[in-house]
């Protein structure tokens, strides 16, 4: 099955992307981590990616949309994906559907994750990614997980784009980019609206119930 994860920035969606990935054993395409790796091997495309993130803006939908057709075409990820954060406007909603259309592949549940901005704002600047198992804590919401980190809180690192200023605006922008998008989906049977506030195996069960219903 193919799945679509919508969120705002600390929405969830990637710790929730990531369960779902483990227990279905899907291929988890986050177009964040691509554009990350990218940015990461210092290739050309990756450093023009850098520039446009370091000024607080989305990557244009020719990059994002090419970087993603590679991977959805590959044998070993068909029909097994779940796309967080993607597509994030309406002509990335359209390109998804004809790549997915040309290789006989469809989406089978969307779910969107809705979160105030202030709740936003404090998962955000708590966020801490370890290098070593990519696994994200928080240091204001669970500072005992962070104390006791089975990798070690030297490898616990903040996101160079996780302050407040960047949040404001992305915060602002996911909402006016992409509110169409949930409006282009909402009346799909498979179209889910899910409480992000909620403790991360809440949002998780509720997922899975509709998942297995």
């Amino acid at each position: 099955m193919n799945i679509i994860i919508f969120g705002a920035p600390g929405s969830g969606k990637g710790t929730q992307s990531k369960i779902l990935a483990n227990k279905y054993k899907l291929h988890q395409l986050s177009t964040g981590d691509l554009l990350r790796n990218e940015i990461k091997n210092k290739t050309e495309i990756g450093n023009n990616i850098d520039k446009i993130i370091s000024q607080g803006n989305f990557v244009g939908d020719d990059i994002v949309n090419n970087l993603l057709e590679k991977l959805i075409t590959k044998s070993s990820f068909r029909n097994k994906i779940i796309f967080d954060g993607y597509p994030r406007n309406i002509s990335q909603a359209n390109s998804l559907e004809l790549i997915l259309n040309r290789d006989n592949q469809s989406i089978n549940f969307i779910f969107s994750l809705n979160v105030i901005r202030d709740i936003v704002e404090k998962r955000i600047l708590g966020r801490l990614v370890c290098e070593k198992c990519n696994k994200t804590l928080n240091e204001f919401l669970n500072k005992n997980d962070v104390d006791s980190h089975e990798c070690g809180t030297k490898y616990l690192r903040k996101r160079s784009d996780d302050n407040s200023e960047f949040i404001v605006k992305r915060f602002d922008e996911y909402i006016n980019k992409t509110k169409p998008v949930l409006d282009f989906y909402s009346k799909r049977s498979y179209f889910h609206e899910i409480d992000g506030t909620q403790k991360i195996q809440v949002i998780t069960d509720k997922i899975e119930q509709i998942l297995n219903a």
